[in-house]
């Protein structure tokens, strides 16, 4: 059985109605079931998101550094992992998808840095 993949909104997992993600090089592939988000679903990760961004207004430099650098290292940590995921995800090359990951990772490295600059 495949595992189902929730929505996270407002710090809790949700969503029960599952999509498959099929892998496009092998149709015969489940790669993950992926929760559909409802209108609800949408409507509260909206007003969670409102909520939540006085918060991250009032947050420090700091803050928002290591958030951003801790995001980027686990990234980087885990790139051949969500490369292979991509791979199956997308169609990929796996180098493609371990491309794709670093490059995320180094996005987020990047604004970590950019934030530094404020």
């Amino acid at each position: 059985m495949t595992e189902l993949h929730q929505n996270l909104i407002n710090g809790e997992w949700v969503g029960a109605d599952a999509s498959e993600n099929i892998n496009p090089s092998n149709t015969n592939e489940v790669v993950g079931l992926y929760a559909r988000a409802t209108q609800q679903d949408t409507l509260d990760a909206i007003a969670a998101a409102k909520a939540a961004f006085p918060a991250w207004s009032r947050s420090g430099i700091m803050q928002r550094w290591e958030i951003l650098s801790k995001t980027a290292h686990e990234i980087l940590a885990r790139k051949a992992e969500l490369g292979e995921l991509l791979s199956r995800e997308e169609g990929k090359t796996l180098a493609e998808g371990i491309g794709e990951a670093t490059r995320a990772g180094h996005i987020f490295e990047f604004f970590a840095g950019e934030v530094l600059r404020l």
